[in-house]
């Protein structure tokens, strides 16, 4: 296919990697914006950028499917991402629907494309469905000293009016902070803590990520070491029911991946459908080392 030869092939590390089965399909995600962001963080574990059209935005009617499907194989939650999801003019109308027939939702979001009308609909949603939505709001720094290096010139600005219109209409938003520093965590978690209660967000909820080495952040600071792997002999070790790929699957434009972070692999798809990515996946890539350390880095799980 035409389109997989055009996707960047991550190394398969091990090729005698253990598999990891699918326990039950619990999570969907959503690459609901492709590869395409109004952000070009240097971090980015798929590059993704303004100009990035690897995978595109995708409309109601193409997600429309995939849901129907999922709840058909007892999906109990939905995730969407991108590149930057609320790029997507189709966003509100996706989540809107997936709120009101399918389940809660997460959306995962730079918020500096926020307007007030767009924090009030989403609370207008969650009203009117009575389901959960999370908003994960990615940042960096607790200052724009600390972030806008990493995530461009005036983010840091940008993305906290977004988190003061979620939290304005009622929405606790979880910080998602990529572990782009040298030191004590629990310095880096002090700032944001104080940062925000500053701001008006009295209870803030944060999330540290570990930094996949991958995309643009192989170019700021160096891809995987060659014993980057998973193991028969550390499967057996540990219980490994947290990895992503034991309860999700990944819907883009181009069909269906094992994870929201191997995109950029198409030794990674799956098929065409929720129905052909059932199958058990060996856990052969380099990144699937990362997921194997840390652990729920998809899930909402917070510090």
């Amino acid at each position: 296919m035409k389109q997989d030869n055009e996707l960047a092939q991550l190394d398969i590390v091990n090729p005698d990697a253990p598999t990891m089965p699918l326990r039950s399909l619990d999570v969907v995600w959503f690459q609901v914006s492709g590869t395409i962001c109004n952000l070009r963080c240097e971090h980015c574990f798929i590059s993704c950028s303004p100009e990035n059209d690897k995978f595109g935005f995708m409309s109601l009617d193409a997600c429309r499917p995939y849901l129907d499907e999922s709840k058909q194989l007892c999906a109990k939650e939905y995730y969407f991402t991108g590149g930057e999801p609320f790029a997507n003019p189709n966003m509100g109308d996706i989540l809107d629907l997936t709120l009101r027939d399918y389940g809660p939702a997460t959306v995962l979001t730079n918020a500096t494309l926020f307007r007030d009308a767009t924090a009030k609909r989403l609370r207008d949603m969650v009203e009117a469905h009575g389901r959960t939505l999370e908003l994960r709001v990615s940042l960096d720094g607790y200052s724009a000293e600390m972030n806008d290096p990493i995530r461009g010139e005036g983010t840091f600005e940008r993305a906290m009016d977004g988190v003061s219109k979620l939290v304005a209409c009622g929405f606790e938003p979880i910080i998602t902070i990529t572990r782009t520093w040298c030191g004590c965590d629990e310095e880096v978690l002090s700032g944001f803590v104080a940062m925000l209660r500053e701001r008006g967000y009295a209870q803030p909820r944060l999330k540290i990520l570990p930094l996949l080495k991958l995309g643009a952040e192989v170019g700021r600071a160096g891809g995987y070491c060659d014993q980057a792997r998973v193991t028969h002999e550390m499967m057996s070790q540990r219980t490994s029911g947290d990895l992503v790929c034991a309860t999700a699957r990944l819907v883009t434009d181009r069909g269906v991946w094992v994870c929201p972070i191997l995109p950029d692999s198409s030794s990674a798809r799956m098929g065409k459908t929720l129905a052909d990515s059932l199958a058990p996946y060996p856990l052969r890539h380099a990144a699937c080392y990362t997921c194997f350390q840390h652990g729920a880095i998809c899930s909402n799980t917070e510090e």
